[in-house]
């Protein structure tokens, strides 16, 4: 998901080059394929000799991103604490370097590149927003290392030194508009904010309307934190959409709820599906604005399985009864599992042995088997759409029959064609 970009007063001389390259990736925008350096000869500096292998978690646990990035650092550390406690990988405990993104791209980028060159992790996991994605982006692939990105997003980018994680479009936003199409809608009203993945994901959501008979009855942006949304609610009711596609992220969605509540609009009349909402943020948002209204994701708490249910009760005792869980922090805990498991594939912690042997890696994960696609080093996904209870969890509605198969660039769906060009 994408974030804006802001101005840090200071900027490290180590992560100068880096952001410049990140800043011509951003220019670029989205819908090319993130092309392969020659950076397979970049020297690493990871020390496999002794007891121990260092990995890195990169999260905001500061600024605005934190109130969801500080549970997805928590289930890293759980995932670890787990695999130390198994006997390691390979024989070797996990050493977990944490840093700060702070909710700032450059910082991402400073901080992957001292965890890469200073701190000689094996593989970095975190990144929320598309902005710090790309932002580090050209950071990993210049010095041949792996990111581990864990968060649903646009779609639209490939790199064989990061593996997704999250959602890719196919496995979210468009089994949610199949869903809709299904339940009969006929119109929707697009609401996001002003960045890369609510645009991105509206441009994929208005040609999949074009080419299916739904209609576009209107269209607004807003920037991260906005908290009037008096007129754009008004735009929305008068409008009668049969459904709303909600990419709003952050505080933004608590105002846009409370709102839509307070004009009498309700899910029964017209449902909101909201792509960036998950258990962690209902309770910010308050139940009492939000209960009936759907989500797409691809994992909930309330997933009635014992890998699950295990999931669940040690991340309770790990830090506390009262903390959900949810999607992006379960991508986050399968990915290092993810790692481990194309380690011990590789028998080596080397970049290339791991980009050769990902292919085909499984993990029996809390949402379900998942899958690497070698290829495009996402992973498969089965897409569900919840709908929010007034307990603050997150019920399965409908789910796909099995794990979808990564299109991130959308190749399989004529409707799409000239959306990555």
């Amino acid at each position: 998901m994408e974030q804006p970009r802001r101005h840090p007063s200071r900027r490290t001389a180590l992560a100068a080059g880096s952001i410049v390259a990140a800043a011509s990736l951003l220019l670029a925008g989205c819908g090319s394929k993130a092309s392969e350096t020659d950076s397979a000869n970049a020297q690493s500096c990871v020390d496999t000799s002794g007891s121990t292998v260092k990995v890195g978690s990169l999260n905001s646990l500061s600024g605005t991103m934190a109130i969801s990035e500080v549970t997805v650092r928590d289930s890293i550390k759980l995932a670890v604490d787990e695999i130390n406690a198994a006997g390691g990988v390979m024989g070797k405990q996990i050493q977990l370097v944490g840093e700060d993104g702070a909710s700032e791209p450059t910082v991402f980028a400073e901080k992957a590149e001292k965890l890469i060159s200073s701190d000689c992790v094996a593989a970095v996991f975190g990144g929320w927003t598309s902005s710090s994605r790309k932002a580090m982006l050209p950071v990993f692939e210049s010095n041949n290392s792996l990111l581990y990105y864990p968060v649903q997003y646009e779609g639209l980018e490939s790199s064989p030194n990061i593996f997704y994680t999250g959602a890719t479009t196919n496995q979210q936003i468009v089994p949610a508009l199949d869903y809709l199409k299904e339940k009969g809608v006929k119109s929707l009203y697009l609401v996001g904010s002003d960045y890369v993945f609510p645009q991105t994901a509206n441009r994929i959501i208005k040609a999949y309307a074009g080419a299916n008979g739904i209609e576009i009855k209107g269209e607004d942006y807003t920037p991260l934190g906005s908290t009037d949304f008096s007129t754009i609610v008004n735009k929305v009711r008068t409008a009668d959409a049969d459904a709303v596609f909600n990419t709003l992220n952050g505080d933004s969605n608590v105002a846009f709820f409370r709102e839509y509540k307070n004009v009498g609009l309700t899910p029964q009349q017209m449902p909101v599906v909201s792509v960036s909402i998950a258990e962690e943020e209902v309770g910010g948002i308050g139940v009492q604005n939000i209960t009936g209204q759907l989500t797409a994701w691809n994992y909930y708490q309330t997933i009635d399985t014992p890998v699950n249910k295990k999931f669940v009760e040690a991340y309770k005792k790990a830090y506390g009864a009262n903390k959900p869980t949810s999607d992006p922090m379960e991508a986050a805990y399968t990915s290092v599992y993810l790692w481990k498991n194309t380690v011990e594939k590789a028998k080596s912690f080397d970049t290339k042995a791991i980009q050769e042997n990902a292919g085909g890696v499984t993990f029996d994960a809390p949402e379900g088997l998942v899958t690497i696609d070698g290829e495009n080093h996402h992973i498969t996904k089965t897409a569900r759409i919840g709908e929010i209870r007034p307990d603050g969890l997150i019920y399965t509605v409908w789910q796909s029959p099995g794990p979808i198969q990564p299109d991130p660039f959308l190749k399989s769906y004529p409707w799409a064609a000239g959306l990555s060009g």
